[in-house]
């Protein structure tokens, strides 16, 4: 997959599982490991995946969601298929001109992957 920016540090209910999903599921590639985490690349930015820092008392829930462009949601959405990555909402051009599917990581945070079309105002520069 083909990152073109993001921003998110996760700390999940089961590192393992997370940590699967994001390594081997979503195929990123790792930044760097630490004890109790780990750092993957995604576009201009990183998703680290922390095994430390939660507790009993953090809300359950995520309340936003992991905002990911790709260059061709098309062939991410058969991708993530044949690795067997559940989609949520199959890819559809919304009313603001992007093209957005929806899936969820294994502790039901929110992924949107979204692809920026050629005549998008996103693509343009308006200077």
């Amino acid at each position: 997959m083909d990152i073109l920016s993001s921003r998110i540090i996760l700390r999940p209910r089961d590192y393992a599982t997370t940590l699967a999903f994001y390594r081997d599921s979503l195929g990123l590639a790792v930044f760097r490991e630490y004890p109790g985490g780990t750092v993957f690349f995604a576009g201009q930015s990183l998703i680290e995946v922390a095994g430390h820092g939660s507790s009993e008392a953090d809300p359950a829930g995520f309340a936003g969601a992991l905002w990911l462009q790709v260059r061709d949601v098309g062939a991410v959405a058969v991708e993530l298929a044949l690795n067997g990555v559940a989609i949520d909402r199959a890819p559809v051009t919304e009313p603001w001109g992007l093209i957005e599917m929806w899936l969820k990581d294994p502790d039901g945070v929110p992924i949107v992957l979204v692809e920026v079309p050629d005549d998008h105002p996103l693509r343009r520069d308006n200077r």
